[in-house]
């Protein structure tokens, strides 16, 4: 695999364009969490989802492991499926935590794809629901809508 900057432009396109199927997932996990957690989540449109790939996608450090880890998944397949399925349950974690943007949030979203993960079941090569469940849980984390990131943080050493 080459990743030139073409390569990651179109893996771009490509994880923008899946905002009718990705956007949906987020929600569903939003509120699924929002139920355990006993908290009310905001909900992702189509447009803050698509801003928030763009963001990732401006930065070329991470533009370029994205486009890697998307690359990936979408292509991975193993025979039987449980040989590989380490393989894939890490890259989306990975990606997960990459679209978060770095500790202590890639943390989180490496838990929630984790969670997103036992209800995604897409139809292709192993690593698609893997890849879908990573979209999810890193696009989730890193929008805005849950009220503990909405306040002053107790923990904010500025003077």
């Amino acid at each position: 695999m080459e990743l030139t900057p073409a390569a990651v432009t179109e893996e771009h396109r490509w994880v923008r364009d899946r905002a009718d199927d990705i956007v949906p997932l987020i929600n569903e996990t939003r509120a699924k969490l929002g139920d355990l957690f006993d908290t009310d989540v905001g909900t992702v449109d189509e447009d803050a989802y698509r801003t928030a790939v763009d963001e990732v996608f401006a930065r070329g450090d991470v533009a370029v492991n994205v486009a890697a880890y998307v690359r990936i998944l979408r292509d991975l397949d193993v025979e039987d499926d449980y040989p590989g399925f380490v393989v894939d349950e890490v890259l989306g974690r990975r990606l997960a935590a990459t679209i978060a943007g770095g500790d202590p949030l890639g943390l989180l979203a490496e838990a929630t794809f984790h969670f997103a993960d036992v209800a995604v079941h897409t139809d292709g090569p192993a690593g698609q629901d893997d890849l879908d469940a990573a979209l999810a849980a890193g696009f989730q984390t890193r929008l805005p809508g849950w009220s503990w990131q909405e306040y002053e943080s107790p923990f904010d050493s500025r003077l």
